[in-house]
């Protein structure tokens, strides 16, 4: 009865899941025709100050120079990685900005035709003064050139995942990156105004989870859920090309190129969209488009945890218990740091002996990325273990130890973060469990998750 229990909850949740998903997997789903996607340039770009005058200005062609194909692991390949219809995107961009009065000619030969049709016909209809002119086409003061002229897949690969008796999940995830450059020329001079350049991310990720497993000798349970997730190559270089006529227009407005009707309001633009600080934070960027900060892991920081703590010893029945900890840490260098960690948790094994103990050890840090937000870490140091007291099954109460700490350090910013850690002790005694036999003494671990603060994050929130 127990067993068909069983069966019946788990079919209940598997057709919850299955429903759950519905809205989202539904593969003959389709969509009605809405107005496209803007990028999350185009506000930015469309509250721009008014100019003084507008730009006439010219696009030719703004190609793709990388010469880049899909990739396939199949077959080859020859659609483009990168959009062809970059042009139309830049004009878009320069007619949203309202700074620019874009005018055609990346078609000018049919341009051209058309006019010479319509003054054909005119001609052949015409009374006999003649047919009257066409009015001038427009000539540009600037022309827009440039553009996409990187495309570098796989940047950044990474993944985790965990499956314990046929049951888990995994995460995949790929970083693929286009760089725009766009120029205002003088057609006059030929002198080039301004340069500016762009990067945009590329992001997809894929999440899968199942279950594999035999609910009895004779039944497999097998179930899978996931989801893919690839951003859109031609809004990367939307949202791209909208950033770059942004930055165009502002910095030729700071260097004297074009000027706007009120400088007021090109001040307050600048400082609502902390201009300033992304002219900062691109010298702080490095190739992976990660920003570097060298203060992220400088100076104190304590680091409360919970964790869960076990020992291998002699008894195959060893318990897990739950426990706290504290770390306090001080940089010594860019890469190094000192920590001191306290642990209180228990160790014992089922049926016969379970006993409170305590955990003092002094580590040394190495952060193999201490610049980004991200950094796995490694340590190794020493410490003892110690019994509240010695027991009777016990030869001594403290248990000095050798000790090493790995796992991931996440800083959201210079005061503040979290940390998830694996901590593993080899006993210099044998016997913590009360047997000393073998050829290896006793070993303790720990997986600790827990915060990292900064000290001064008190002055800051006291207004110090």
């Amino acid at each position: 009865m127990n067993r068909l229990l069983q069966h019946i909850i788990i079919l209940f949740a598997l057709s919850g899941l299955l429903w759950g998903c519905a809205g989202t997997l539904q593969p003959m789903h389709t969509d009605e025709a809405t107005r496209g996607i803007v990028s999350k340039s185009f506000q930015d770009l469309t509250e721009l100050p008014a100019p003084q005058e507008k730009v006439v200005a010219a696009v030719y062609r703004f190609r793709d120079q990388t010469g880049q194909y899909k990739p396939s692991q199949n077959i080859a390949s020859w659609s483009t990685a990168v959009t062809q219809g970059a042009t139309s995107i830049l004009i878009k961009a320069m007619e949203d900005s309202g700074w620019f009065l874009p005018i055609e000619r990346e078609g000018i030969s049919n341009l051209l035709n058309e006019r010479q049709i319509i003054q054909s016909i005119r001609s052949q209809h015409s009374g006999p003064d003649g047919p009257a002119p066409l009015p001038p086409l427009l000539f540009a003061g600037v022309m827009l050139e440039g553009g996409v002229i990187g495309f570098d897949s796989n940047v950044v690969t990474g993944g985790m995942g965990a499956r314990y008796l046929g049951t888990g999940g995994s995460n995949n995830f790929r970083k693929d990156q286009v760089t725009i450059y766009l120029r205002a020329v003088s057609t006059q001079s030929g002198r080039v105004l301004k340069t500016v350049h762009t990067t945009k991310s590329i992001i997809s990720q894929q999440l899968e989870s199942g279950i594999f497993r035999f609910i009895d000798t004779d039944r497999l349970l097998e179930a899978e859920a996931g989801f893919t997730y690839n951003e859109p190559p031609v809004m990367a270089v939307t949202e791209a090309i909208d950033e770059a006529v942004k930055l165009l227009i502002l910095e030729g407005i700071e260097d004297g190129v074009w000027a706007a009707q009120d400088t007021a309001q090109v001040a307050a633009y600048r400082q609502k969209h902390q201009f300033e600080k992304e002219k900062e934070e691109q010298l702080q960027r490095d190739y992976f488009g990660f920003m570097e900060r060298s203060t992220l892991r400088r100076g104190w920081f304590i680091s409360p945890s919970v964790s869960v703590a076990g020992h291998e010893g002699n008894f195959s029945n060893t318990d897990t218990s739950p426990g706290v900890s504290l770390q306090v840490e001080r940089s010594i260098s860019r890469l190094f740091s000192a920590k001191a960690n306290f642990q209180r948790t228990s160790l014992g094994a089922e049926g016969t002996f379970s006993e409170p103990v305590s955990v003092g050890e002094l580590l040394l840090n190495l952060y193999a990325t201490p610049e980004y937000s991200l950094s796995p870490f490694i340590a190794g140091g020493g410490g003892v273990i110690a019994y509240d007291q010695q027991h009777e099954f016990l030869d001594r109460q403290f248990f000095p130890t050798l000790s090493a700490e790995a796992g991931f350090d996440y800083r959201l910013n210079d005061f503040f973060g979290v940390r998830i850690s694996a901590n593993y002790r080899y006993l210099l005694y044998d016997g913590v469990d009360g047997v000393s036999q073998g050829s290896y003494n006793d070993q303790v671990w720990s997986a600790n998750a827990g915060i990292i603060f900064n000290p001064k994050i008190f002055r800051l929130l006291n207004g110090r």
